[in-house]
């Protein structure tokens, strides 16, 4: 049973009753910049063993009467069909399954909003498809000397050339398919509209990360940096609120460094600046929760390897530099840890040295590891999601779940008609395969029925596995690092 170390429903309560008070600070209205994942923070579920994908989601439900959302997207990036890299679709996509989802989970998307935008064709066409989906799309233009000319900002040629955006709820929560879509000025381009209309309006950001009531140099904060190491995002002491307030504060250097200019803008705005520190601006309430130091100290230094890995097979196929994985090495230097600390991989490399052919590993819940291997008939990958599914389910390791004349056909399909040169089986086609012999045979149904239980499991292949093989573990739900070589 894997440990708990973060009590969830402490922090739903919690969080929520935080940006209730935070909307009264500012008499009734808050924009709320949302950083980092509405849902699916799978980071946080992996460094914080308890904290579920979907918290801040549940969290934002527990206010839905309140809030509305307003999403953001750079039109640059629509332009340049920028990839959103842990789905695999544009940002303009995902901005519309982004609206799905929360429409579906019945929270108000009231509009979008198409920031730095200069009438480009592609942004143009995304806008038409918004509005016949009946959702009301807002222009934001660039503003020339943004964020450092804030007499130019703060006037009718900076922020009052931007639409309005139309809102009509306490909370306004402005979210983006990924960084640099420009929710901070999108909050304060309103602030700048409200008090122009005579409404009463405040700013808060919400980012579980880096979180700023544990020390610099804890696991947890350290994984964040290496979560972000390609971001150039480094943690440190907030130095305004160290001298406001004697405390020692944890923030990361894109927010102190624009926090001069912030607080100016508010002054500019409102007539002065109601936060005295980048720590002041936000919500987050995560470190109040954590209930087991050591879990999620462990929990993050496993994080800060397996980034390590990724970085390393990101080296290998050009992706990543070389001062990246320079970042990351000091990094684990800093947390105490190395990459013996990853029993899979170990595991792995062992069984590939023993039979000198690609293998996997799998850390069961249990702690009980299990290997796979290549042959002619199944990769390293496959092999090890049914031996893994065997053990869980109490399976004899000498029974086939699958025969040969059930694979064989489905290899002549690959390698005779789909013109694959690889007739081993892949996870994908392995588990359709099983699910097809689970209507006939027990075994094969017992092991199906396993299948949960992978989730949260960790994974090291010898050697980069396919795209295939990949999605098909991340939709399983295990953490997967594979040594940066191809087979």
């Amino acid at each position: 049973m894997k440990k708990i170390g973060f009590d969830n429903d402490k922090y739903l309560k919690m969080q929520s009753e935080h940006i209730r008070q935070r909307i009264e600070q500012f008499g009734g209205k808050l924009y709320l910049e949302f950083g980092g994942k509405l849902f699916d923070d799978y980071h946080a579920s992996r460094v914080l063993p308890g904290f579920k994908p979907d918290s801040k989601l549940q969290m934002l439900l527990q206010l839905k009467d309140e809030a509305e959302i307003v999403m953001v997207i750079n039109s640059g990036d629509i332009e340049k069909n920028k990839i959103n890299g842990n789905l695999g679709i544009t940002y303009d996509a995902d901005v519309i399954r982004l609206y799905n989802v929360f429409g579906q989970i019945g929270l108000y998307v009231s509009s979008v909003v198409l920031t730095q935008y200069a009438g480009q064709s592609a942004v143009d066409a995304f806008q038409r498809r918004l509005e016949g989906m009946g959702i009301k799309v807002y222009h934001h233009y660039h503003i020339s000397g943004y964020p450092s000319n804030i007499q130019h900002i703060i006037s009718d040629e900076g922020f009052g050339k931007n639409d309005y955006i139309e809102t009509s709820r306490k909370l306004v929560v402005v979210t983006a398919p990924g960084p640099g879509s420009g929710k901070m000025a999108t909050c304060l381009s309103q602030l700048y509209h409200d008090y122009k209309h005579n409404i009463s309006a405040g700013y808060a950001k919400f980012e579980t990360f880096p979180i700023w009531n544990i020390p610099l140099r804890h696991p947890v904060n350290i994984a964040y940096e290496a979560a972000t190491s390609d971001l150039n995002d480094v943690n440190m002491i907030d130095p305004f609120h160290l001298e406001a307030y004697g405390e020692t504060t944890v923030n990361y250097n894109r927010d102190v460094e624009i926090f001069p200019v912030l607080s100016a803008m508010f002054e500019k705005i409102i007539g002065e600046s109601p936060y005295k520190s980048p720590t002041d601006m936000g919500v987050n309430m995560a470190g109040n929760c954590i209930i087991d130091e050591d879990v999620v100290c462990e929990a993050s230094r496993q994080e800060i390897v397996r980034r390590y890995y990724t970085a390393l097979c990101g080296r290998r196929n050009g992706t990543v530099q070389d001062d990246e994985i320079l970042k990351l090495e000091l990094m684990m230097k800093q947390a105490g840890v190395t990459t013996a600390d990853r029993r899979v991989a170990g595991a792995a490399m062992d069984k590939e040295a023993a039979t000198g052919v690609p293998c996997a590993a799998m850390e069961l819940p249990d702690g009980t590891l299990v290997t796979g291997k290549t042959s002619n008939l199944l990769g390293a990958a496959s092999a090890l999601v049914l031996n893994a599914l065997k053990q869980l389910g109490g399976i004899d390791d000498e029974v086939l779940l699958m025969s040969p004349a059930v694979i064989e056909p489905i290899q002549s399909l690959k390698v005779g008609h789909l013109g694959s040169s690889n007739p081993c089986l892949h996870t994908d086609e392995t588990l359709i395969a099983l699910s097809i012999c689970a209507a006939t045979d027990e075994n094969a149904k017992r092991a199906m029925e396993q299948l949960d239980k992978l989730r949260g499991c960790e994974v090291h292949s010898s050697v980069i596995l396919s795209s295939i093989d990949e999605r098909t573990f991340k939709r399983l739900g295990v953490n997967l690092t594979c040594e940066p070589k191809y087979h």
